[in-house]
């Protein structure tokens, strides 16, 4: 029975947050769901406030992070941005796909993926059409980078924030391992779109008339670029990088003061979907709990050589695509080894992954509701089809330039 509800739970709250009917928040479903298996007993109060306690610091960090990255936007950064894709791309649709490519790639790994969803693919969306090419290899890119492109730092996914903690490593040393699987994932990305998107890439060559250049946002760049240098010595001086995003946005939102507000900074910081990764964190660890989270422990592998970095890496895929990456992490991450290795290999897992299916990631659904609220809706099939030739192949390498890391 344990395992029944707090499944059965578990799935409702995930088809709620992929439906979002009327558009109601996540947190309208899981709050109850999370508050329902504390009165039942299938998580203790003080298990629950552990639960609350320990997600904390990621939470307010990935508040933090929004903010910063909603504030670059009202600079001008992504804007700015558009502009100089459309400029290097010379009217060309393959040049443009490797600006896409870099700047995804950039923003991701360095603002988060919910910035290169929700901000960077309106505008790559608008250039397509100023540059008169197709879109759909630019826009299939920025969903496709959000998710394998967050793999390079603690700040680039809240799956990463969530296990840089367990893994015992520094902002620096993170970044160092995954630097190689990130530049490998990427590449295989790149060399798969422009088969796939062939036909859409043979766009012959053109001139683009473009109006004048936005002012440069300088002052935003320097903040973002301070900020990110601030994670890295933030470890050393033992301070969590949660106070550093902040104090990044608390920069920009002084600086741009005219054009926020303080009601604008909390709706940017997201607070319900904060909520809802406290709630989904309870609900989880009543399934972790349960006969279901004792069959996940007993497949994962307790070696962390090759195969079983690759195993790892592959039950964190499987599971990401049956209950969503960020659910997949919080139940992998206490059951593998605490070593580096494996934690790691779970992040292979969950943000390679997603790029198979829409419900891999939440960051795949917001970008599909961003596409269909501009008229611009996916094709399944050809999302299935790409998630097929991509993901195994970035899987398998990324996990083996991971390997070839550790042994440095």
């Amino acid at each position: 029975m344990h395992t029944v509800i707090s499944v059965g739970l578990l799935v409702l709250v995930l088809v709620f947050a992929v439906i979002r009917p009327r558009g109601w928040p996540e947190i309208a479903v899981a709050g109850p769901a999370a508050l329902l298996v504390i009165l039942t007993g299938l998580v203790s109060w003080g298990e629950a406030g552990d639960e609350l306690a320990a997600l904390g610091p990621t939470v307010g960090f990935l508040a933090a992070i929004l903010v910063l990255a909603h504030l670059a936007d009202a600079e001008g950064v992504f804007a700015f941005a558009g502009f100089v894709a459309a400029r290097w791309s010379r009217g060309s649709a393959n040049r443009l796909l490797r600006v896409v490519f870099v700047i995804a790639a950039i923003t991701t790994a360095v603002l988060s993926l919910d910035a290169t969803v929700v901000l960077l693919t309106p505008v790559v969306l608008a250039t397509a059409a100023v540059v008169a090419v197709p879109p759909r290899p630019h826009v299939y890119a920025c969903t496709h980078l959000a998710n394998s492109a967050s793999l390079l730092l603690p700040v680039s996914n809240l799956t990463n924030l969530l296990a840089f903690a367990a893994s015992g490593l520094t902002f620096a040393r993170f970044g160092a391992l995954m630097a190689l699987p990130w530049l490998v994932v990427i590449a295989i990305e790149y060399a798969i779109f422009r088969i796939f998107f062939a036909g859409d890439l043979s766009t012959p060559q053109h001139p683009v008339k473009m109006a004048g250049p936005p002012p440069a946002p300088t002052f935003a760049l320097v903040v973002v670029g301070t900020t990110l240098a601030g994670f890295a010595v933030s470890g050393l001086l033992d301070v969590h990088p949660g106070y550093v995003a902040a104090a990044g946005a608390l920069v920009l939102a002084v600086h741009g003061r005219r054009r926020t507000s303080v009601g604008r900074l909390i709706a940017d910081a997201n607070l319900p979907f904060c909520l809802f990764v406290f709630a989904l964190g309870i609900v989880v660890l009543a399934v972790r709990d349960s006969s279901f989270g004792a069959l996940i422990d007993r497949l994962v592998p307790e070696r962390s050589d090759l195969v079983g970095l690759l195993l790892v890496a592959a039950l964190a895929a499987v599971l990401a695509n049956l209950l969503n990456n960020l659910p997949a992490t919080l139940m992998l991450i206490p059951l593998v080894p605490h070593a580096p290795g494996p934690i790691l290999a779970v992040l292979l897992g969950v943000n390679i992954g997603p790029n198979l299916t829409y419900v891999g990631s939440l960051a795949t659904l917001l970008w599909r509701r961003v596409l269909h609220a501009r008229d611009h809706r996916p094709d399944t099939a050809d999302f299935l089809a790409l998630g097929a030739l991509t993901v195994p192949l970035c899987l398998g390498a990324g996990v083996l330039a991971l390997w070839v890391g550790l042994q440095v």
